[in-house]
């Protein structure tokens, strides 16, 4: 068993993808194997700013996301869903989710039950095979 961590998201590096198509959303990663002598979990704070998106994709592993700040739309499975403070969405497994653009600042917190955001093979709608997070950037 590991230790107990705490993490100030403020120390935490801000990161994107390299691929613009993917998005311009940036995230900061709390908890992965690798970056946090952690396991088990892997959660991090998305951002957004006015103007950005986040490609429709799809990964094989449930995901949460929690609204923190600001107030935008997810799409899963091609419904909307409003993401605001203290909403929680629970995105099944292989769903197609994404945000297709924010008309001001979004913040929130997802979470995956993986030991490292390197292992989720994010599938984007134009990607015709899963590429796990880190092995492209």
């Amino acid at each position: 068993m590991r230790a107990p961590l705490a993490i100030d998201s403020g120390t935490c590096p801000e990161e994107r993808w390299d691929d613009p198509a993917r998005g311009s959303l940036r995230w900061k990663t709390l908890l992965s194997q690798g970056v946090t002598e952690s396991d088990s979990l892997v959660c991090g704070i998305a951002l957004m700013e006015p103007g950005d998106f986040f490609a429709l994709h799809s990964h094989p592993e449930a995901e949460v996301y929690f609204g923190l700040e600001g107030e935008g739309e997810v799409t899963i499975d091609g419904q909307p869903h409003r993401l605001a403070p203290g909403i929680a969405l629970f995105i099944p497994g292989g769903a197609l989710h994404g945000v297709p653009r924010v008309s001001a600042p979004l913040k929130w917190f997802y979470t995956f039950a993986r030991d490292s955001f390197d292992q989720i093979a994010y599938t984007f709608r134009s990607d015709p095979n899963p590429t796990p997070r880190g092995q492209d950037e």
